[in-house]
């Protein structure tokens, strides 16, 4: 076949060609072409030595050049240019030892981890596909390239990168790759957290995240399965948001708040995105609230991104609660609370303490000593606004601050702390 390049794509393949060098794009770039999509970016792999590759264009960046590897800015874009390379022995399991440039084409496109990632096209738009990369886009097939034991060993990434694949494309791993993967799993003990997590996180914000399934089929979870034990994805999820958080919460549907907090903590992530899947897992099996009231509550609790978060989870099926009617009347009462929810956002009802029209200070003039008894007044005025918005003027919760401080003189013998 014959494919159609971007313009700046075919300029840094000609100037490699004019200058006498061989030259393709490579590897992820062909894929997503082939199938049709939008390549988020362009790689490149040449015989052009780096310093070869740095001489022919005014701008560079040394990317890892101890891999071959030159990065070329051109059009307000970085573009990776690697020279063709045999890599040596992976003693880690991870990295290669050592590596060798060649002028070969084939020894480098070899040393690839899958046949759909495995083929070049030169600026003439001809396609090299040496290992049937092409014939498994078109049957949707993830296999590796010769094989799949020498694959994994090199780098066990390689078996979770396998399974996101499946997930993105929504295709099916070969089976001796598949085996492969599975009596190898072990060695995933050998990737770093991060890059288990950005595996993991790429694999749920797919089309696809019910493919996590085949982690814990594979045996490539042994860490997460002690938290996500009995885990169980299907179409629902697939309809979230691409939203990390979201996908976590729904992932993480069997299990505690706390083992979903445990478990990616270990994996290292980002606490915004931790700390929300967790508020989220929490409220999602809890019931939905009734009445302008009762959303007040929640929103003050988790905030409104968190609420519009929840009703998704909801919607999509999510929690323990059941609703009679079934997913019509679900659907109904979601639209509802939505609903309600914009009508608070709207009027600026009182959510927060700071929102409240009495501040400590006053708070402190009337009495009310500071410490935590100080604290538990603003929530007692906050408690009675959520309740009925309007109460949220300086007469009003005077009134209120005095009548909670006399309570809990008498509560308390007459000391208040």
């Amino acid at each position: 076949m014959r494919m159609r390049l971007p313009e700046t794509v075919r300029d840094i393949l000609n100037k490699l060609e004019t200058a006498g060098f061989q030259a393709y794009a490579v590897g992820g770039c062909v894929r997503d072409s082939i199938l049709g999509k939008e390549p988020d970016d362009w790689d490149f792999t040449t015989d052009a030595r780096p310093e070869e590759v740095k001489a022919l264009f005014p701008r560079t960046v040394d990317t890892g050049l101890q891999h071959g590897t030159v990065t070329v800015l051109l059009g307000g874009e970085g573009y990776e240019v690697t020279t063709y390379r045999i890599d040596g022995n992976y003693s880690d399991g991870r990295h290669p030892d050592s590596i060798c440039f060649t002028p070969s084409l084939a020894e480098d496109l070899k040393r690839r981890d899958f046949t759909i990632n495995a083929m070049a096209v030169s600026e003439r738009g001809e396609l090299v596909d040496l290992f049937g990369g092409q014939e498994d886009l078109a049957r949707g097939c993830i296999r590796c390239v010769g094989d799949p034991y020498a694959r994994f060993r090199e780098d066990a990434l390689r078996m979770l990168r396998a399974v996101r694949f499946a997930a993105q494309l929504n295709f099916e791993i070969e089976a001796e790759s598949f085996k492969a993967l599975t009596e190898l799993s072990p060695n995933l003990a050998r990737v770093s957290k991060e890059r288990i997590l950005a595996e993991l996180t790429k694999l749920l914000l797919s089309n696809h995240p019910e493919k996590l399934e085949l982690l814990y089929v594979a045996g490539l979870a042994p860490e997460m399965a002690a938290h996500f034990l009995g885990v169980h994805l299907d179409s629902r999820a697939a309809r979230l948001p691409r939203c990390k958080a979201l996908r976590f919460a729904a992932a993480g549907e069997r299990i505690t708040p706390e083992a979903l907090g445990k478990l990616l903590t270990e994996l290292k992530s980002d606490r915004a995105t931790r700390d929300r899947a967790v508020l989220l897992l929490t409220a999602v099996h809890k019931p939905l609230p009734e009445g302008e009231t009762e959303v007040r509550r929640c929103l003050s609790d988790i905030g409104h991104d968190a609420f519009t978060e929840l009703l998704l989870l909801k919607e999509a099926g999510y929690g323990s609660e059941e609703t009679p009617g079934g997913v019509e009347q679900r659907t109904e009462r979601i639209a509802k609370l939505r609903a309600l929810r914009q009508e608070i956002a709207e009027r600026g009802d009182c959510l927060e303490i700071r929102g409240l029209a009495l501040g400590g200070a006053e708070l402190l003039a009337l009495g009310i000593p500071k410490g935590p008894a100080l604290g538990a007044c603003l929530r007692a005025l906050l408690h009675a606004v959520l309740e009925e918005p309007a109460r949220n003027e300086k007469t009003y919760l005077s009134a209120h601050a005095a009548a909670w401080l006399e309570a809990q003189k008498k509560e308390n013998g007459g000391a208040v702390k």
